[in-house]
């Protein structure tokens, strides 16, 4: 029997390449790896199913979850993890000087239920006594307008959320104080410009993250990997060959990290940097597997669940492939 066709979207990160490029093959699998822009791959899988396998927004993976549509299951794979403490702009009109200070203001958000703005609204009700409740919220475009949420959502009655205007960004509203503050992936436009109004909320957000990591252990999780369920149900030994391949992966990517021989990025101390990290996160902060990235992923089902996003606290263990839950023993 011959290797089944699989096509996987995913960005082109530096502990995925090796599954891009070929170095590391898919047990089973003739994979056809397509790096796209993570928005473009959200839309495409979440709104049409198109790839058999994806990297999808853990937010809106936990939605589809709970909603049943679409069918998906995922694999204990992150690709991406972020600390979002740097990804609050304010207006500096706006009257906000610290976090506590959002309460009661006007905040744009590209979609309310994606994962980095669950996690910046966890972080601004557990860590600054400030509940989305206490903010106004407005979606839409941050650089292009008309952007709308890829998951529907039924949000509790106090959540005050409205649409931009159809010819409006999220950004350019942020300049001109139209709202208060944005909270983004993608540092807005006019931030990138220097545009004197438009700043961080935390300035000083590596220190800030630091203390939040040594305190909470949290590196925040943005992404998984999701099987359709009807590829995965036709052929379930799919999602341990993806564990195994994407494990492999990250392995090679690591062990090239430390090869300094000569300097392979164009970072003058980057086994400084390296280094510095790792005695702050430890060995494997980029850890694949549940146990690992238990305590992270029941915190994200915790806020998703307080906002309203999901309507049961989901538990964690059933968001993946049974397979991937035990290693095999000799």
């Amino acid at each position: 029997m011959g290797k089944i066709r699989l096509t996987l979207a995913c960005w082109d990160y530096d502990r995925t390449r090796a599954l891009q490029d070929g170095r590391v093959e898919v047990e089973g699998v003739d994979l056809n790896y397509l790096p796209l822009r993570v928005e473009e791959t959200f839309w495409r899988m979440l709104r049409y199913g198109e790839f058999d396998a994806a990297e999808i927004s853990t937010g809106s993976y936990l939605m589809a979850r709970d909603k049943g549509v679409p069918k998906l299951i995922a694999i204990p794979v992150f690709p991406s993890k972020t600390f979002r403490h740097s990804c609050i702009y304010i207006n500096a009109d706006s009257g906000i000087q610290k976090p506590a200070d959002m309460a009661g203001k006007r905040v744009g958000v590209p979609e309310y239920q994606i994962t980095m703005a669950t996690w910046a609204r966890g972080i601004l009700q557990h860590e600054y006594g400030v509940p989305p409740e206490k903010m106004k919220w407005f979606t839409g475009g941050e650089e292009h307008p008309g952007r709308e949420d890829k998951i529907k959502h039924n949000l509790p009655a106090n959540i005050d959320i409205q649409p931009v205007p159809p010819d409006k960004t999220l950004s350019g509203m942020l300049e001109k104080g139209e709202i208060d503050a944005m909270i983004s992936a993608h540092m807005p436009s006019p931030f990138v410009r220097r545009h004197p109004k438009v700043q961080r909320l935390i300035p000083n957000f590596r220190e800030v993250e630091q203390d939040y990591f040594g305190r909470t252990k949290i590196f925040p999780i943005m992404h998984t990997v999701a099987i359709r369920e009807e590829v995965y149900e036709k052929n379930p030994w799919i999602a341990q060959s993806l564990f195994k391949a994407f494990n492999e992966s990250k392995r090679l990517c690591q062990e090239a990290m430390y090869e300094f021989s000569a300097l392979k990025y164009m970072m003058a101390w980057s086994i400084d940097e390296m280094e510095k990290e790792r005695e702050i996160l430890g060995d494997d902060p980029w850890a694949y597997g549940l146990e690992a990235n238990r305590h992270v992923l029941e915190t994200l089902v915790q806020y998703t669940h307080e906002q309203g996003l999901i309507g049961k606290r989901l538990d964690v263990n059933s968001l993946f492939a049974n397979s991937t839950l035990e290693d095999f023993k000799i």
